[in-house]
């Protein structure tokens, strides 16, 4: 009778502990399952949002541009609130630019595009205390500074004289090296007599920064070894691997910068006051990523466009943009034809003759071919997107034939591939 208690007592603890046992097995299994439709819910969520980003990329690359805003997209400026709404077409009207109110002036001060420099060295009017090359690129065509010094500077070998009032444009490629990194460079004016190559922070007398990523800007003067007000903006960044253009306006103490047809930077007091540059320099302090540039190119600004073309009678532009070999005025130019529109409109009486003008490179007849085809768009961009009476324009080109200047250097061909209104 004791034997069977024990057994059945025993019996009793395994039933309840095997009963445990499964209540366990069946908790571990249900949470395995609810786990397992979480991440089937997850995976659903992340699958169609990775969907919305690659659509939206593919739409961006398919734009004329390859990165022209949707229909439905709004951009607003620094310090701007104007909004303003872009179409898609194949050539965008130069008046939903209106931020790019830049004006190009008559004088080319510096143009750099690396082309008298052999694939694979480094340019000869530069120095740097790292190390860098010039290289080709299968997307973007000509030559590139290749910056492959992570932390060091690249420094212009040239003394540069530059009035109170300046433009400087450059392309700039940012290229993604791994996760959290963020692609940019640090573009650097200054004053000094010093040795060309310096890795200062705040180098010479008196200058600038502007530091640029794919996420932001960050602008500030600095005069005596002291930073003055920082102007920071997070519109229009540069972009992961694709050429950005990139404007800076140099207006006495006001700094203004534009990129992707919006103005990214408007800094009325963000320059020292009386501040003269001759110094030229870029860095890549705090961007761990080795980026390239080129085709950089310093005018004057501002012209006077109503004495050049009604007292003068002849106004020479380098503010009409173009790709290279194209006929296609680009978005930039609002600022340049908005300017000349403005006094077409005053002066009802004055006719204009454009007339296109090319460097030397490439075949006559095609240069030819190409600065009338230039002409006769800029015509067309009056007429259409200002409203100039057609009848009032004629167009011509002259290729090649004309120069300006000798075409020996970069910065002399710069100067020959100009537009000019001349008053009939």
């Amino acid at each position: 009778m004791k034997t069977t208690v024990i057994f059945l007592m025993f019996m009793f603890v395994y039933l309840i502990t095997d009963a445990q046992i499964d209540v366990d097995k069946i908790k571990d299994k249900a949470s395995k399952k609810v786990e397992k439709q979480v991440d089937k819910q997850v995976d659903k969520v992340l699958d169609n949002t990775e969907k919305k980003i690659e659509d939206k990329v593919k739409k961006k690359d398919n734009s004329p541009t390859g990165n022209t805003p949707s229909e439905d997209e709004e951009n607003n400026s620094a310090n701007n609130n104007t909004v303003v709404k872009t179409v898609p077409e194949d050539n965008p009207k130069l008046a939903s630019y209106t931020k790019y109110d830049f004006v190009p002036g008559d004088k080319v001060l510096l143009y750099e595009d690396f082309s008298q420099d052999a694939i694979g060295d480094f340019p000869a009017l530069w120095t740097t205390n790292g190390s860098g090359e010039i290289r080709t690129l299968n997307n973007f065509p000509g030559n590139w500074l290749y910056m492959s010094s992570e932390g060091n500077v690249y420094c212009l070998m040239k003394d540069l004289v530059l009035p109170d009032n300046f433009i400087f444009e450059f392309d700039v490629i940012a290229p993604v090296q791994g996760e959290d990194v963020y692609p940019g460079l640090c573009l650097s004016f200054f004053k000094s007599s010093e040795d060309w190559l310096t890795d200062e922070l705040l180098p010479g007398t008196m200058g600038f920064h502007l530091q640029m990523n794919i996420t932001s800007w960050n602008a500030a003067g600095y005069t005596n070894g002291e930073y003055l007000v920082d102007s920071k903006s997070e519109l229009a960044p540069i972009l992961a691997d694709k050429s950005s253009h990139v404007i800076v306006w140099v207006q006495k103490r006001r700094l203004r910068v534009y990129h992707q047809r919006q103005k990214v930077i408007d800094g009325p007091t963000a320059l020292p006051e009386g501040a003269s540059y001759n110094r030229l320099r870029f860095s890549e302090w705090g961007y761990a990523s080795h980026c390239y540039i080129t085709n950089l190119k310093i005018t004057t600004a501002a012209p006077d466009t109503r004495s050049k073309l009604l007292t003068e009678g002849k106004l020479i532009s380098y503010g009409i943009y173009f790709d290279s070999g194209k006929d296609v005025v680009k978005a930039e130019s609002f600022g340049a034809l908005n300017d000349i529109a403005k006094v077409l409109k005053e002066n009802a009486d004055v006719k204009i003759t454009i007339v296109g003008h090319t460097d030397s490179d490439g075949d006559n007849a095609a240069n030819l071919d190409l600065s009338k085809r230039r002409a006769a768009n800029v015509k067309n961009a009056l007429v259409k997107d200002f409203g100039i009476d057609a009848g009032r324009i004629e167009t011509d080109g002259k290729g090649e034939t004309v120069p300006v200047a000798a075409n020996d250097t970069p910065e002399n061909k710069a100067k020959n591939r100009r537009v000019e209104f001349l008053k009939k």
